[in-house]
């Protein structure tokens, strides 16, 4: 059987002066190219405010390291994890007539009030948990039950 060779690292960027990645030269360039416009338009002082600010800028979109991704990823990511709901609550067999889903007299809540409104035990989270593995074949313990565990 023919052996091949496996490419390991290969996540790591290339360098190409010193330790300079191609990424990391074509934002420096970049930067260095806003500072030379900046140094043709303003005068002394506000191209030297403008030109640090870009630097530092520049700086980091090149250089810093967001849990061992370039720091333009988490830009992205953050903007987004901006963009996006912060909580999403997953009904399964909604209705518009159930009030315990979040319908108030036709009014919708946020899904951050539903969540709030509802504290279960750790016992009454293992059996949801249960009854969501199980496709609803486990259909969980009755409320007379339910009751008298609480009452304990």
């Amino acid at each position: 059987m023919q052996q091949f060779i496996v490419p390991q690292f290969i996540d790591v960027e290339d360098k190409i002066i010193g330790p300079i990645t191609t990424r990391q030269f074509i934002v420096m360039l970049a930067g260095f190219l806003i500072i030379a416009v900046a140094y043709k338009l303003f005068d002394f002082s506000l191209f030297v405010t403008f030109g640090l600010l870009v630097l530092i800028i520049t700086g980091i979109f090149a250089f810093l390291k967001i849990n061992g991704r370039p720091f333009h990823y988490f830009v992205l990511n953050l903007l987004q994890t901006f963009k996006r709901p912060k909580l999403r609550v997953w009904h399964n067999g909604y209705s518009l007539s159930d009030d315990d889903y979040g319908i108030e007299e036709g009014h919708f809540r946020p899904a951050a009030q539903v969540a709030s409104d509802k504290h279960y035990t750790a016992s009454r989270l293992a059996e949801l948990s249960l009854i969501v593995d199980t496709k609803g074949a486990y259909q969980g313990e009755s409320e007379e039950t339910n009751i008298k565990n609480v009452q304990r």
